[in-house]
């Protein structure tokens, strides 16, 4: 018998887990659509408004060296990124969004956007932006809010 309970009785930890799978899955069904990884979404979300040395990116998406490497390398050979020379520091390189890159960005990010805005149609405007204050002061306070969360 399968138990039944109403959202209502959640802790928690028990709702704001399971929104974050039900937001993950939107990203993975994003990016599975455009051959993207969830790694390679956030690699696009911190693009957006900057072009970052490989040590911040690092720092961004919490990843050593090598496997920020492997993550811009693949991304470059299919044409999403480039690294171009840092004005500041000549063995240093900056991560610079392409055309193709600016296409997935505005394609996949409007999917998120609009599958993540239907998600929070049951709530009114007014408890949106409520939900929206409290989450970014609950990131900000667990130093967990990053470059790359911003969506639109």
């Amino acid at each position: 018998m399968e138990e039944t309970f109403r959202n209502e009785e959640l802790t928690i930890v028990d709702s704001l887990v399971q929104l974050s799978f039900q937001v993950q899955a939107v990203l993975a069904r994003a990016g599975a659509e455009h051959d993207l990884s969830i790694i390679q979404i956030r690699l696009l979300g911190i693009l957006r408004d900057r072009e970052p040395s490989m040590q911040q990116l690092a720092q961004h998406l919490r990843l050593d060296k090598s496997s920020i490497t492997g993550l811009i390398d693949r991304a470059e050979r299919r044409g999403l990124v480039e690294r171009v020379a840092s004005p500041h520091d000549r063995r240093g390189f900056l991560v610079k969004v392409t055309a193709e890159g600016w296409r997935l960005i505005d394609t996949v990010g409007g999917e998120i956007v609009r599958q993540i805005e239907d998600m929070a149609q049951v709530l009114p405007e007014e408890e949106r932006l409520q939900f929206a204050k409290m989450a970014a002061k609950m990131l900000a306070y667990s130093g967990q809010q990053s470059p790359d969360a911003k969506i639109t």
